[in-house]
């Protein structure tokens, strides 16, 4: 065969996918499953964005804007950011993708907290930059001796709050990593994914990007708005990084039902405030229920989801609420965690309350 004489590059050659959660992790999908392994907003998406995708189902045989432009000004209403500023992606995971693939080389150090989202590590890899971990549960407690090891040069990425962990950083500590890696020339991704699904949050730091031209901050529609299905996300940055993803991106990245149902969205910001009401009740509701039981601890959480430390193995325990038609995050593939770890996503009540008793019947 011909493929057999073409050689690829050792980043292309070792590269692995990362592992999710979500229904198609599993064998033998069935949407009857509660699937708590995806951290998506509780109410799933506003019923304007369902009445906008329906709406627009007679420009399904255009072509979408390929700069995502209507969608960008709205983001721009949005985040008070200027549209100069932002970029616009088939999902949060692209843009992670691509960042990479711009500022990232086989010369690049790379820090990464783990355990965290495993997909800056895939990201980093396939642009063969040289990755550092440092480990710890909770990087609030550990920051001076994390700042202390940022490379020169290099990238540092966050995810705030953290993901599977629940932990938040403050807007102090995080300025303050940014300015040290600004000293040492090191770009920093911040991933603000789940910042929108913290209750009275306030410690986004979206209003940095004016200010640090070696930030980024990366957003998804996915979590907060529940349009996982649809792929969209954004990224904020200097004009001169969003100038570079926007000219790399392939062409016509994000689908016209994407970008309306992306624009409805967050023109319904209301919706946004009953799912944080919601996931502040839920969040103490699993947290003290599950914990009362023998075979869990659970970490402190900011967010839609919370870790769980188990004495039952994760796996065994997944495929266990499995034949209850429950799905959980079996945590055994985060670096850094072992099969001791689950994660659950805060759902509605009459959902957690079916959960809580899967989990007392074990």
């Amino acid at each position: 065969m011909l493929f057999s004489s073409v050689k690829l590059d050792s980043t292309i050659s070792s590269h692995k996918p990362a592992s999710h959660g979500g229904l198609y992790s599993i064998s033998n999908p069935q949407h009857d499953i509660l699937d708590f392994s995806s951290n998506i907003n509780p109410l799933g998406p506003s019923p304007k964005v369902l009445k906008t995708i329906k709406n627009h189902l007679n420009t399904l045989q255009i072509y979408p804007d390929s700069e995502s432009l209507n969608l960008r000004k709205n983001l721009q209403k949005y985040t008070k950011i200027p549209i100069s500023q932002i970029v616009v992606g088939n999902g949060a995971t692209e843009i992670i993708y691509n960042f990479c693939k711009a500022f990232l080389s086989k010369k690049t150090p790379v820090l990464i907290p783990v355990p965290t989202f495993s997909e800056y590590e895939v990201a980093a890899k396939l642009s063969g930059a040289k990755i550092e971990f440092y480990k710890t549960l909770d990087l609030k407690k550990d920051t001076n001796d994390f700042i202390s090891k940022l490379p020169n040069n290099g990238c540092v990425f966050i995810c705030n709050p953290n993901n599977p962990t629940g932990h938040l950083l403050s807007k102090n500590i995080l300025k303050k990593i940014i300015i040290e890696a600004n000293k040492k020339n090191t770009l920093v991704f911040v991933d603000e994914c789940f910042i929108e699904l913290v209750p009275d949050y306030t410690e986004s730091i979206i209003t940095l990007v004016k200010k640090y031209d070696n930030l980024f901050i990366l957003r998804s529609l996915t979590k907060s708005f529940g349009l996982a299905g649809i792929r969209i996300g954004y990224g904020i940055g200097t004009k001169k990084l969003i100038l570079i993803l926007n000219q790399i991106k392939i062409p016509w990245n994000v689908s016209g039902l994407a970008q309306h149902a992306a624009s409805a969205a967050i023109s319904a910001p209301n919706d946004l405030v009953k799912a944080t009401k919601i996931i502040r009740t839920e969040l103490n509701y699993l947290k003290n229920n599950i914990s009362k039981l023998d075979n869990f601890d659970c970490y402190d959480s900011v967010t839609n989801f919370i870790l769980i430390k188990t004495k039952l193995k994760s796996s065994q325990l997944q495929q266990k609420l499995l034949k209850k038609k429950i799905l959980i995050r079996d945590c055994s593939n985060f670096r850094g965690l072992n099969h001791n770890y689950i994660r659950v996503a805060v759902r509605t009540r009459k959902e957690n309350r079916k959960l809580v008793h899967a989990l007392e019947e074990l």
